[in-house]
């Protein structure tokens, strides 16, 4: 007979002397304080490994990829805005692609104009200004000489200027920061041509992206996702199209009160004031209007208040009449859900998210509107935000009449228990 084992001899033991032997928690296929390595452990450090490999690699090509993505949206949201005005086009005859280049034409054509025309302005400005520095010049140092009795000349200072330590730092890193200027400017050039292109091809292939997107969706799906990107291209689209026509509104009112007061560059400030106070969200009123007050100001000191007055008496005009009305159909969402979309966008994606909040949060609202169920509201005068008189008491004595009830109800309670005793 093969001997038997410790294990088996303990258990034979135990039987004998009539006890239970100990219960071993150790499952089958783990390892005890003397066995071996689990099998499932390298499978499990591998994975582990993998995932974070994956999740490092995955972070580091996001971050790499961020600028890109940016652009990505920024030109699926300028697609959205000018795909109304490319489906008209093709509604009409006209290949989708050729309407898309048109489109895109015009917004080129009025944007090189505006920068041209604000280019011209700036440039007219400088060289005036450089113009007249040496009379600006003398006429500091006289108010200098006059008041703390000195003996200054602009050709003294002039020289001290031209020797100086400082000027020649300052040429220094002027060079410098040319060089980085230009760099950004390529930069920032070739980040144009990326969005215009994404734009491009999205607009002018937009039934085939959907198409391409709703192929690998359920029939249920297709119809969600053709909703929602029928609401996009609504919201966005309205709210370009509302902020383009108020800027148009703004720009002749500031245009008619600079051509009054004889503001020089009159259709340029105009547009600037136009386009900037709209397409900026909450700053844009005072960089609109800053501009202009500047030049009115080497006018005359008088026409700079007036312009200031103008400003704030048409942004009051444009809050409570005129965008209202413009914006009722399109993006007609709260101020106050407005500022803070914004206030969110910028901390997200900066300039970027200022500009797609607005849009981005309108077609939100639209989209949770069209499924989330609504229910009719109690006709109760706390919902209507006041209470006239004669509705009913007041909050106060509906509050003692209750508590009057409730001692009534007390004081019943006490006679009945009373009662009930005596009876008893």
């Amino acid at each position: 007979m093969a001997p038997t084992d410790e294990s088996g001899q303990a258990a034979l033991q135990s039987s004998a002397s009539g006890t239970t032997p100990p219960f071993d928690p150790a499952p089958a296929g783990t390892a005890g304080p003397s066995g071996r390595m689990p099998r499932w452990l390298p499978r499990a450090l591998v994975l582990a490994l993998a995932l974070v490999a994956a999740f490092q690699l995955g972070s580091w090509a996001f971050h790499q990829l961020t600028g890109l993505l940016i652009n990505i949206l920024i030109a699926f949201f300028l697609a959205l805005a000018i795909e109304p005005a490319v489906g008209w086009m093709a509604a009409r005859g006209m290949r989708r692609g050729f309407a898309a280049f048109v489109v895109f034409i015009g917004v080129l054509i009025v944007a090189a104009g505006f920068v041209t025309l604000l280019g011209s302005m700036l440039a007219g400005q400088i060289i005036k200004m450089v113009e007249g520095f040496p009379d600006y010049l003398d006429s500091v140092i006289n108010w200098v000489n006059a008041h703390f009795k000195t003996d200054l000349k602009r050709v003294d200072i002039q020289e001290g200027l031209l020797r100086s330590d400082w000027l020649r730092n300052y040429v220094q890193n002027s060079a410098t920061g040319v060089l980085d200027v230009s760099a950004q400017v390529i930069g920032g050039l070739f980040q144009l041509l990326t969005v215009a292109l994404f734009s491009f091809y999205f607009a002018a292939d937009g039934p085939r992206l959907r198409r391409t997107i709703c192929s690998v969706l359920p029939p249920a799906r297709q119809a969600e996702v053709l909703r929602a990107w029928e609401i996009a291209v609504d919201k966005t689209g309205g709210y370009i199209y509302s902020r383009g026509l108020m800027a148009l509104v703004s720009g002749v009112a500031h245009f008619v009160l600079l051509q009054a007061l004889d503001v020089p560059y009159a259709p340029v400030l105009a547009v600037w004031v136009g386009l900037v106070s709209q397409f900026i969200p909450t700053i844009g009123t005072y960089l609109a209007g800053a501009l202009p007050m500047l030049i009115a100001f080497t006018v005359d000191p008088w026409y700079a208040l007036w312009v200031l007055i103008f400003v704030v008496v048409y942004q009051q005009f444009e809050n409570y009449v005129l965008q209202p009305k413009l914006t009722s159909k399109t993006v007609d969402i709260h101020p106050a859900v407005a500022f803070g979309s914004v206030i969110a966008g910028t901390a997200l994606l900066g300039a970027v998210g200022a500009l797609i909040a607005i849009p981005a949060i309108a077609t939100l609202q639209a989209f949770l509107g069209a499924y989330v169920k609504r229910y009719d509201v109690t006709d109760d005068p706390r919902v209507q935000g006041h209470r006239w008189r004669g509705e009913g008491p007041s909050l106060l004595a509906r509050a003692r009449g209750l508590r009057g009830t409730r001692g009534r109800a007390a004081a019943e309670r006490h006679d009945d228990e009373s009662t009930g005793g005596n009876s008893s």
